[in-house]
C-alpha cells in the first residue's frame, strides 16, 4: 500500500493535535480524575481508534484495516500490561494522586517517540534484509517465556521503578527527597536540584524503551506496513492515562493477563517465523530457498488474538484464584469505607457496610492461608486495616 506525504502529514498533526489537547484541557491542571471523567475520555479515544480503523478501510483497503484492528487490539494489550508497571513505579516514588497525570502523559509521548523511531527503524531493516523476521520472531518466543518463567516464579524480583537509568541519574545528579508540586526541579538551599518528579519520568522512559523491545516485533508480525504499524501503536497508547484512573483497582483482578499476553507474543512469533520460512533466503536454511510452509493470515491473528484476551480476562475473573482476589479486595475497601464513616453516619448506612463487610470477611476467612499470603500485598498492612474496621464496628456496637 501506498502512503502519501499528505497522509502522513495529516496523520502527524491529529496525534499531536490530540496529545496537545489532553495536556491543555485536562493535565496542565493536576487533580485527579473522576470514576466518569475517566470512563467518558477512555470511551472516545478507543471510539476515535476505531473510526481510523474506517478511514484505512475506505483509503487503504480491507486487508490494510484489518491489520490495524489486529496491531491495535495486540499493542493495546501490552499497554494495559504497562499500566501495572507504572502503578509500580508511582507508588515507589508515591507520587501524589493529582500529579500522576502529568507522568502518565509524558509517559505516553516517550512511547511514541520510541516505539515510533524503532518502527521506522524495523521498517527499513525489514525492507533490506528478509530474515530479520526469525529475529523478530525469537524475540517474542523468549518474551513470552519469561513472562511465564515470572509468573510461575511469581515475579523476579527486580525493581521496576530502579532501571539503569534511575541509577545514573541519582548518581551523577543532584536531587531532593521531596515533591514540589508538579514540578520536574526547585531550589534546595540555594541549588537547583531534580524533584523525584524527575525521577519517575526517568523511571517510566526506561520502561518504555524496554517495552519497546517487545512492542515492534509483535506489531511487524502482523503488518510490514511502517504506517498501519505506527498508526495502531500511536492509537494504542493514547487514552491510555485516561484507562489508568478508569481501571486503576480492577487490573489486579486480571490474574492470568500475562498468561495471555504470553501466548499472544508466543502466537505471532510463530508467525513470524512462518513468514520469515515462507520469504527465505539464508543460505543455510534450505539451501537459501523458501520453505513451503503454511502462513497464518492477519483475519486468523485477529481472531486468535481476541479470543486470547476474552478467555484471558474471564478465567482471571472467574476462576478461585480471580474470586479469592475480588473477595480480598473487596474485604479492604468496605474496611476503608467504614472507617472513613462519620459519627452522625445514617445507621442504616452503617448497618448495611457492617452487613457487607461481614459477609465477605466469612468468605475472605475461606480462602486457602497460602492463597491468601500469595494474593495480598503488604500483609501486615491489610491486616492491621482490617483489625481498625472490626474495632470500630465492635466499639459502635458496645456504645448503643
Amino acid at each position: 500500500m501506498e502512503i502519501t506525504g499528505l497522509q502522513w502529514l495529516v496523520t502527524a498533526l491529529i496525534i499531536v493535535g490530540l496529545l496537545i489537547f489532553d495536556y491543555v484541557f485536562h493535565v496542565r491542571k493536576a487533580h485527579e480524575p473522576t470514576l466518569k471523567e475517566a470512563a467518558i475520555w477512555s470511551i472516545i479515544y478507543i471510539g476515535l481508534a476505531l473510526l481510523f480503523g474506517l478511514y484505512i478501510f475506505v483509503a487503504d483497503g480491507s486487508v490494510a484495516a484489518t491489520e490495524y484492528y489486529a496491531g491495535y487490539i495486540t499493542e493495546k494489550a501490552l499497554s494495559v500490561d504497562n499500566l501495572f508497571v507504572f502503578m509500580i513505579i508511582m507508588g515507589t516514588f508515591r507520587v501524589p494522586r493529582e500529579n500522576q497525570q502529568k507522568v502518565l502523559l509524558f509517559g505516553i509521548i516517550f512511547a511514541i517517540l520510541a516505539r515510533g523511531s524503532f518502527i521506522f527503524l524495523g521498517g527499513a531493516i525489514i525492507n533490506s534484509f528478509a530474515w530479520v523476521f526469525y529475529i523478530f520472531g525469537l524475540i517474542l518466543i523468549m518474551t513470552a517465556g519469561s513472562l511465564l518463567k515470572e509468573e510461575l516464579t511469581e515475579g523476579d524480583g527486580h525493581d521496576e521503578a530502579d532501571n539503569i537509568m534511575v541509577r545514573l541519574a541519582k548518581k551523577y545528579l543532584k536531587t531532593s527527597d521531596s515533591f514540589d508540586g508538579d514540578k520536574l526541579f526547585t531550589i534546595e538551599n540555594g541549588k537547583r536540584v531534580m524533584t523525584p518528579m524527575m525521577l519517575v519520568m526517568v523511571a517510566i522512559a526506561g520502561t518504555d524503551l524496554l517495552f519497546a523491545v517487545d512492542s515492534i516485533p509483535a506489531i511487524f508480525g502482523l503488518t510490514q506496513s511502517v504506517y498501519i504499524a505506527f498508526t495502531a501503536t500511536a492509537f494504542s497508547l493514547m487514552g491510555l492515562r485516561q484507562l489508568y484512573f478508569l481501571i486503576d483497582g480492577l487490573l489486579d483482578r486480571l490474574v492470568y493477563l500475562s498468561y495471555g499476553l504470553a501466548a499472544i507474543l508466543a502466537f505471532i512469533g510463530v508467525k513470524l517465523i512462518l513468514h520469515a520460512m515462507h520469504e527465505n533466503n539464508l543460505p543455510f536454511i534450505n539451501q537459501g530457498e523458501p520453505v513451503h510452509v503454511i502462513e497464518i493470515s492477519t483475519e486468523t491473528s485477529l481472531m486468535v488474538i481476541v479470543g486470547i484476551l476474552i478467555i484471558t480476562v474471564l478465567v482471571s475473573l472467574f476462576s478461585p484464584k480471580g474470586r479469592a482476589l475480588q473477595t480480598i479486595q473487596r474485604v479492604q475497601a468496605l474496611s476503608e469505607k467504614y472507617l472513613a464513616l462519620p459519627d452522625d453516619a445514617p445507621a442504616a448506612e452503617r448497618a448495611d457496610i457492617t452487613a457487607r463487610w461481614q459477609q465477605e470477611t466469612e468468605k475472605l476467612n475461606a480462602i486457602p492461608a497460602k492463597l491468601r499470603e500469595e494474593l495480598i500485598e503488604k500483609e501486615e498492612e491489610y491486616h492491621a486495616l482490617v483489625m481498625r474496621a472490626r474495632t470500630a464496628q465492635d466499639a459502635h456496637s458496645s456504645s448503643k
